[in-house]
Order: structure tokens, then sequence, then C-alpha cells
């Protein structure tokens, strides 16, 4: 381990968040706020950051150093994160605005809030802002403004981005963080035009172009983008959800008009294939509530995209649909957005490459001698890699077992509980029952919410970062963890 360049690392990370810190400063100055809460978090992180900032002669990042660079990160930049909302008054209990920070920094949009719209000007644009800072990734955002590694980023990036597979689009590893966050940004602005135009007031645009892009799901709104009732709106924030929900390597492609890369994408077209049926299936279920194929395919598609892509915007109490319905929001929340996007969940591409290997071993039980492969992308598929995926489905449904057990102590139905844990791991936000679109995870105990911030940042770093964070043998000499 090395134990300096970790704490190099960790140090441009504060600095990082410090600078980021000014912007909702900006807006509270903006808004005759106290500043007190923004600049006191800065202050301290700028002097934990100036402490830890000396580099070291040897700056090589390796695997397991990269896995807890990227956990220390996440739990370092929400337990920060959180102080603005307690110093503002905006959230008094520390906990409760751990969880909050937690749920922006990793895209799951969940909120022990009763009601939003009470909250200062400064603490709801933080609380918004920090979906888009974690939507792309902390380490991604670093690693584009302040370059810090001999070589060794791709330990960061792969410790970061969720999917299966993670892989550089230029040959330098500062160059790729530039290029998703170029991307990023100008398709975040292209969003807040549109809702703009949409007569839609630019601080609220903001609000939900962050939560769009970072597929998170806060609103400073407490009916969500129900409480504009614009079907324009509707459609543009459903749009964006489904695009950031797409592997940003395939907009890259686009850029460099590799459009036969970007069309023969086989998690593309199983990620609209799955969002088109879900679309329709729930629209004729629900027809019989909005009397309108037109209001319940806008309604429909809406919350197909908030749930796939892992967001959790609401326009409607689907609390209140059919059990069909729910069911099939229930499995969307588990499918999730595509590898290389902002989404969470399992990914589309692992559900593709376990379809597939799935069906290749039938096969080879009715034809033992037969020599079949997997192949996806239209590559074939390595045994390690098909491992490797059977190794993540494994170890999350152990995650999700345990903390399913932990949770039920609260005593709540097992309905609540259920989609509570799944909506956290998977980074979604809103369940059914208590925490349903209109409900929230208030009422959940204090040891409860650290469990669920847990969950938040295991679903958010698709598990083993968290979990080797616990494990001895990373913090002492011996073999390089791998990707698993």
């Amino acid at each position: 381990m090395n134990y300096k360049m970790i704490g190099y690392v960790i140090s441009r990370i504060l600095w990082t968040e410090a600078a980021l810190l000014l912007l909702p400063a900006l807006v509270a100055l903006l808004y005759q706020e106290a500043l007190l809460p923004f600049l006191l978090p800065i202050l301290i992180l700028a002097v934990l950051g100036l402490l830890l900032g000396r580099r070291p002669r040897q700056t090589a990042l390796y695997a397991r150093d990269g896995f807890a660079v990227v956990a220390l990160a996440w739990v370092g930049m929400s337990a920060f994160g959180a102080l603005p909302f307690v110093l503002a008054g905006d959230i008094p209990n520390y906990i409760d605005a751990f969880f909050e920070t937690v749920s922006g920094f990793t895209t799951t949009g969940a909120s022990i809030l009763t009601a939003v719209e009470p909250l200062s000007r400064g603490g709801l644009f933080w609380r918004s802002f920090t979906h888009w800072v974690g939507g792309m990734g902390v380490l991604v955002f670093v690693m584009a403004v302040l370059p810090m590694t001999d070589g060794h980023g791709m330990h960061l990036l792969r410790a970061e981005m969720p999917g299966p597979s993670v892989g550089k689009l230029v040959s330098r590893m500062s160059d790729t963080a530039k290029i998703l966050y170029g991307i990023y940004l100008v398709m975040t602005l292209i969003e807040i035009v549109l809702l703009v135009l949409g007569r839609m007031p630019l601080f609220d645009a903001c609000i939900h172009a962050f939560g769009s892009a970072g597929t998170g799901g806060f609103s400073n709104r407490n009916l969500s983008v129900g409480a504009y009732d614009s079907a324009y709106c509707d459609v543009v924030i459903g749009i964006f959800m489904l695009l950031f929900g797409v592997n940003f390597n395939l907009y890259y492609f686009l850029l460099i008009r590799r459009f036969r890369d970007f069309f023969r994408s086989e998690e593309l077209r199983a990620y609209l294939l799955i969002v088109g049926a879900a679309v329709l299936a729930i629209a004729a279920d629900i027809l019989h509530i909005y009397g309108s194929l037109l209001e319940s395919l806008r309604y429909s598609f809406f919350q197909v995209s908030s749930i796939i892509t892992t967001t959790g915007f609401a326009t409607a109490d689907f609390n209140l649909w059919p059990t069909f319905s729910k069911s099939i929001l229930v499995v969307l929340m588990f499918i999730g957005a595509c590898a290389g996007s902002t989404g969470g969940g399992i990914k589309v591409a692992r559900i593709v490459m376990l379809a597939k290997s799935a069906w290749s071993d039938m096969r080879k039980m009715l034809h033992p001698n037969a020599v079949s492969t997997t192949r996806f992308e239209g590559k074939a598929l390595s045994d390690a890699q098909v491992r490797s995926v059977h190794v993540f489905l494994t170890v999350y449904l152990l995650v999700f077992t345990v903390s399913f057990l932990l949770l039920s102590l609260e005593q709540f139905d097992i309905v609540t509980t259920f989609t509570a844990l799944t909506a956290c791991i998977n980074n979604i936000g809103p369940g059914l029952e208590m925490v349903g679109p209109t409900g929230n995870f208030s009422q959940f105990s204090w040891a409860s919410k650290l469990l669920l911030s847990f969950n938040m940042l295991v679903g958010r770093l698709e598990i083993f970062p968290m979990l080797l964070l616990f494990a001895p043998s990373i913090w002492t000499r011996g073999r390089i963890i791998r990707r698993m």
C-alpha cells in the first residue's frame, strides 16, 4: 500500500470538495442567506487537504490502493458534505444530514426530509449539486482537473465507474476523464436550456438537470417533477434520464463518427427494448386510471425512465398503481441502467451476459460435446469475465440478504423494508408503501439510516471497494487485489 500517495490523492479530493462548495456559497450570497454554513466546511477541508497534500516520490497507484482511495474518498466527501446542512439548520441532526448527503453523492435520491421547499436555496443547490458531482464520479472529476498519478489512474477509474468492464477512450487517463466530463457537462447544459424554454424557473431547471444528469432524483419541490404538471417538462426530463442512462463511451463514438459501433451495441438495444416493453405494459395496465392512452403513456414513460435509470423523480404516486405495474417497476429497480452511465442497479450489460451464459450452459446440457462460445458486444466472453459477473451477483445477493434481515428489525411491513433496501442499494430513491414517492425515510432509526447509507455506497461503488475497505489484507503487504 502506498499510504503517502493515498493521502495525497485524498488531499486533492478534499480541496476539490472545498472548491465545489463555493458554488452553493455563491447561491446563498445571491439569495442573501448565511455564508458561514459553507465557508466553515471550506476552511476545514482546505486545512485538512494541506496537511495531507505533500506529494510523495513514489506516485504509483495499484489495484488495492485504488479501492482504498475510492472508498475513503466517498465516505469523506459525504461526511464533510453533510456539514452545511447541519450548520444552516436545514437538517439539524448529523446522522440525517449524512444520510441525505450520501444519498446525494451516490445519486440515490432517498430522503429523510418530510418537506424540501422550506430549505435554504444554498442548501437546495448543494443537495442537488452532489448528484451532478457523484453521477460521473468524484475521482473521475478530480482526474479531469488535477492529473496526479504516473499512468496508474485506471485503477481509480475501475474502482469507481459502474459496469463489468471499464476502459480508456484515449491513451491518457486524464484525457479520458476530460472527455467524459465534457460530454456530461454539455448534455446537462442542453437540458437546462430546454427546461427554461418550457418556462421552468432557472433555479428549478438547474436542480432538475443535476438530478437527471446524475440520475439522482432530488427535487426542490415536495411533489417532485409532478409539481409542474407539464407534459413538456415530463418528456424533456424523461428523455434526458434515458440518455444519461446510456454508456457514455457510445456518445464518444458518435463524436468521432463511429456510428456503426454506436448502433451495434447489444447493451443499448437491450436497454431500449426493456424500456419500450415496460412503458407499453404499464400504460395498458394504468389506462383505466387516466382514461386516455396519451396520458397513460406520458406517466408510464416518465416513471419507467425514472426507475430503470435509478433517478427517482416522480410525476405520479405509483404506489397507487395496480400490482402488475408496481411489480414491473420493482424489477426495473434491480436491472438498472447501462454500464458506464450515471445510473445504478445491476446494469443491463450484466443481465445480458447472465442470460447468454445461462442459455449457453443449457445448450451444453443437451449437447455435452458441442463447443459453444458466449459472445457479447461482438466479442467472445472469457471464463474469467463470466465468472466475475457471477461473483458480483453472488456477493450482491449476500449483502442484500444480510442487510434485509438487519433492516427488518425495524418491524416495518415487508414491502416497505424490501423496497427501502432495494431503492438504496440500487441507488433509486423511492420505494413502495412508507418509502413511496410521497413518503420518506425519516421514520427509520439512526442505526438503519447508517446501514442504508452503507448500502447506498455499496451500490454506487459496485460492492467491492466498500467491502474491501474492511478487509485487513488490503492494508498489509501481499498480493495486489485485482478487480473482480
